[in-house]
């Protein structure tokens, strides 16, 4: 099986996997999923064989770049995706210069992020009724 994981110039796949995952299976609200920053985004897109199993946004943010709306379909998850589409976005974001990579983590997923040497920096919060928390990666040369 061939895993693929790249930028995309038509986000129309990611689109459609946030839509499975995020708002038909999680039950977030399509007006807390769709923002305009997607227009200035870039859009990750993981392929097996052909088929759209997961997606990350790259955001360029003052003094960081932004790892967001990470998923993964259903039936590829537990199979390091997951973590292969953080590492992709954090190898993109500092090829174009970035030495501080955030993300807002669900509260439930931190461990996970933490494994990938993200550590917990703001109060918890809430985002479409679920308890998020501000991460970060320091990058070092």
């Amino acid at each position: 099986m061939s895993l693929h994981v790249e930028v995309v110039a038509d986000p129309a796949p990611c689109f459609a996997l946030r839509e499975e995952v995020f708002i038909q299976e999680q039950g977030f609200a399509p007006e807390e999923e769709w923002d305009d920053l997607d227009a200035g985004a870039e859009h990750l897109l993981a392929t097996r064989d052909g088929t759209a199993i997961g997606t990350a946004r790259l955001l360029k943010e003052p003094g960081a770049g932004r790892i967001g709306r990470i998923c993964v379909r259903k039936s590829a998850r537990g199979t390091g995706l997951g973590a292969e589409l953080v590492r992709a976005g954090i190898a993109r974001l500092a090829e174009q210069g970035f030495t501080r990579i955030v993300l807002g983590a669900q509260v439930r997923a931190m461990g996970f992020y933490e494994t990938l040497g993200f550590t917990p920096c703001g109060e918890v919060y809430d985002d479409g009724g679920v308890p998020h928390r501000e991460m970060a990666l320091v990058l070092r040369d």
